[in-house]
C-alpha cells in the first residue's frame, strides 16, 4: 500500500493552528503573526508538506521546465547566470521559472513549492546567503539541483563555479606591476563565498610579490552598491596615508569609489588607479573606463544548465562534474596613466 501523501490537515495539527492559518502562510504570510508563521514554516519543513495543486494540469509542462533560484536580490550577475541557463535551456527545448529573493523562510516555502508542486524538472541554484538551509531542503524533497557561482565540491552533486582567487590575484598583480606600492582593497559582504576568495587573492599578489602585508589596506562594505562604494571612497579619502591604487571587489564599487574621488577633485588614475571587478556592461562606456576582472557568468550558467540538464536527462554518460572557469583581466585606462608630453 503505498505511504499517505502529507497534507495541509497534518500541518495544522502538527503546529496547532487552524487550516486558515495554515493556508494564510502559505499564501498571504503578511497577515500572520511572525512567530506563528515561523512555526507553521518550521513544520512544513520538517514533515515534507508540499502543495499539489495544479500539478496533475502542469504536469505534461512542468517536466519540460528547470527553474533558476537565486537567493539574494537579483542583480547584474543573477541576470547574466540566467542568460546562461536560458541558452542551455532553448537548446534541450525547455523553459525556464525564475525566483529571486529567497532570503526567509517564507520565501524559500513558497519557491520550494511552486519547484516541488509544480514537477519541474530541477533547479540550477546559485551560491549566497542560506544556501545551505536550501541545498538541505531541496535534498529532502529529492528535487535535483546544480550549484551555480560556487567552486567548493558539492557532495553527490554537480557545480560550476569562477576561481575569484585568481581573479583577486590577477588585479592586484596588476596594480603592483603598474609600480603601485599602497593598495586599498573595497571588499562586499564577507558572507559570499566569491567576495571572500577574491580579497583572498589580493592577499597573496601582495604575499607573492615580497611586499609587506601592511601594502594592502581593507575595507568591508555591507553591499555591494554604488552607494556602499561612494561611502567606501570618502573613507579612503580620509586615511592619513592615502593609497595610490584601489581594487574593488564589484564593479559597482568601484564607480562609486570614482564617484567620490571626483567629487574630491581627484583624477583617475593619474592621482589613484582603480580596478573593479565583473567587468558589467557600464564598465567599457564610463567616462574613465574601467580596468575590470571579466567573470564568465553567461558561460557559468550555460554549463550548470547543461549538468541539469543530462543529469535529470538521466543519460548514463552523465558523471557529476565540479566545473571551475576561469576569470580574465581587462586592462582599460582607469589603471593606465596617460603619458607626459
Amino acid at each position: 500500500m503505498a505511504a499517505r501523501r502529507t497534507g495541509i490537515k497534518d500541518v495544522a495539527r502538527e503546529a496547532g493552528v487552524s487550516l486558515g492559518t495554515v493556508s494564510n502562510v502559505l499564501n498571504r504570510p503578511e497577515i500572520v503573526a511572525e512567530s506563528t508563521r515561523r512555526r507553521v514554516l518550521e513544520v512544513i519543513d520538517s514533515i515534507g508538506y508540499v502543495r499539489t495543486e495544479g500539478a496533475r494540469q502542469l504536469h505534461g509542462l512542468a517536466s519540460r521546465v528547470i527553474a533558476v533560484l537565486g537567493l539574494d536580490s537579483a542583480g547584474p550577475s543573477f541576470t547574466a547566470l540566467t542568460t546562461g541557463v536560458e541558452q542551455a535551456a532553448r537548446k534541450a527545448d525547455l523553459g525556464v521559472m525564475v525566483c529571486t529573493g529567497a532570503r526567509d523562510l517564507a520565501e524559500e516555502a513558497r519557491h520550494l513549492a511552486l519547484i516541488t508542486s509544480h514537477q519541474l524538472r530541477g533547479a540550477v541554484l546559485m551560491s549566497g546567503d542560506g544556501v545551505g538551509r536550501t541545498v538541505a531542503a531541496f535534498r529532502r524533497h529529492a528535487v535535483p539541483f546544480v550549484m551555480a557561482d560556487q567552486c567548493a565540491p558539492e557532495p553527490g552533486g554537480c557545480s560550476v563555479g569562477v576561481d575569484d582567487v585568481a581573479g583577486g590575484h590577477a588585479a592586484v598583480r596588476h596594480l603592483l606591476e603598474q609600480g603601485h606600492r599602497s593598495v586599498v582593497h573595497v571588499g562586499g559582504p564577507e558572507r559570499l563565498a566569491p567576495i571572500r576568495d577574491r580579497r583572498r587573492g589580493a592577499r597573496n599578489a601582495v604575499s607573492r610579490s615580497g611586499l609587506p602585508s601592511v601594502s594592502l589596506h581593507e575595507l568591508s562594505c555591507l553591499d555591494m552598491t554604488v552607494s556602499a562604494g561612494k561611502d567606501a571612497g570618502q573613507r579612503i579619502l580620509g586615511m592619513l596615508a592615502r593609497p595610490t591604487a584601489i581594487f574593488c571587489a564589484d564593479d559597482l564599487l568601484a564607480l562609486g569609489v570614482m564617484q567620490a574621488l571626483y567629487e574630491a577633485g581627484l583624477r583617475v588614475p593619474e592621482d589613484i588607479a582603480v580596478v573593479g571587478y565583473d567587468d558589467l556592461a557600464f564598465a567599457a562606456s564610463a567616462v574613465v573606463p574601467l580596468t575590470t576582472v571579466r567573470r564568465p557568468t553567461v558561460a557559468m550558467g550555460r554549463q550548470a544548465g547543461r549538468l541539469l540538464i543530462e543529469d535529470t536527462a538521466h543519460d548514463a554518460a552523465h558523471e557529476h562534474a565540479r566545473v571551475v572557469l576561469q576569470p580574465e583581466l581587462v586592462v582599460r585606462r582607469s589603471t593606465l596613466a596617460v603619458p607626459a608630453r
